[in-house]
């Protein structure tokens, strides 16, 4: 077995987001253990877009099998809840139940979490870790009883909005605009006094700002990449890098293709972003943010991120920053912000 290899098998590695939970649901009900929708026609549930608009054959990247091929020990599951119809927070619970389900039915492989005690524990019984995430907090129907009530449920991270405008704040695609809004505040605040990590990813810049000035404990940007090497919005300024870095952060690179390169995405450029966080931020500020089965696709799935750990060593950088970017800094972001 190489170095790479070896470094990559003894590390706790976490994937601070994915989109597996509702591609589960698309494809037809799949199984987290990846059994066939057929045979689970029988669940159905109260949302009818996440039932009913079924996308046929899906190969997930993320799953049981393949976060065990690709030595991933723990993963954010995200329900994004942008564009349900009708009731927002109805969409989260049903994605989630469904999910709580599947983890349930295969007990002796995976365990949702609550804390990094939990994650430590799986790590040491051989069992993977779901943390569970929402992506939007338009998902709250503005109500911060509703964030409390998610939080019950096991949620333990939520990106503000996503790309477009909600109550809480603007999202990138917004020019201008106001920012993070007074009921986006008081959102940040009860995530902090809950013990709930707050997600940056998505925010235009003046709600990134304004987060940061809110958020009394370090946030994470759970999939963005460096806008210096491409320039789009959903990717981090070199000042937001720093002030992440600051302020005890982490920016967990994803490997959506057009936040790498809008023209010819590869593998070597993916690495570039890794370099340019480490430089930038500081090696103890950036992870690994996948977004598999939500547009992550410049890996085919799971099974390829130790790809990430042979280049990252290859191109010189130290074993012990390696081991820290697999999952070693946003593990002691969650002990900071959930524990």
């Amino acid at each position: 077995m190489s170095d790479a290899s070896s470094l990559h098998r003894e590390s706790l590695v976490i994937d601070s987001h994915n989109d597996s939970a509702v591609a589960l649901i698309r494809g037809g009900n799949l199984g987290l253990g990846g059994e066939s929708g057929s045979q689970r026609r029988d669940r159905a549930g109260a949302v009818a877009y996440l039932r009913q608009y079924h996308t046929g054959d899906v190969t997930m990247q993320q799953d049981i099998t393949t976060m065990r091929a690709g030595g991933i020990d723990a993963a954010f599951f995200a329900v994004d809840t942008t564009r349900a119809w009708g009731n927002h927070l109805l969409y989260a619970l049903d994605a989630h139940g469904y999910l709580k389900r599947e983890v349930a039915e295969h007990a002796g492989d995976i365990s949702i979490v609550h804390n990094t005690a939990q994650i430590d524990a799986n790590k040491q019984a051989d069992r993977l870790s779901v943390v569970l995430a929402v992506e939007n907090s338009i998902a709250l129907e503005q109500s911060l009883y509703a964030l409390d009530a998610l939080y019950e449920l096991g949620v333990r991270t939520m990106t503000i909005t996503h790309s477009a405008r909600n109550e809480a704040a603007d999202g990138c695609e917004v020019v201008g605009g106001g920012g993070l809004t007074g009921f986006g505040r008081q959102v940040v605040a009860r995530m902090n006094e809950l013990g709930m990590l707050v997600d940056v990813s998505h925010l235009n810049d003046k709600s990134f700002w304004g987060v940061l000035d809110a958020s009394e404990k370090p946030v994470i940007a759970s999939h963005s990449c460096c806008r210096s090497l491409c320039d789009n919005p959903r990717n981090l300024t070199d000042d937001q890098l720093r002030a992440l870095g600051e302020s005890g952060g982490v920016v967990a690179i994803t490997y959506v293709p057009f936040f790498v390169d809008t023209q010819a995405p590869t593998i070597d450029g993916l690495i570039d972003h890794f370099l340019h966080a480490i430089d930038t931020a500081g090696p103890s500020s950036v992870g690994l943010g996948s977004d598999f089965d939500g547009g992550g696709d410049l890996l085919e799935d799971a099974t390829q991120v130790p790809q990430i750990t042979d280049l990252l060593l290859a191109r010189g950088v130290d074993a012990d920053v390696v081991r820290a970017i697999l999952g070693g800094n946003t593990r002691r972001l969650l002990q900071a912000t959930i524990d």
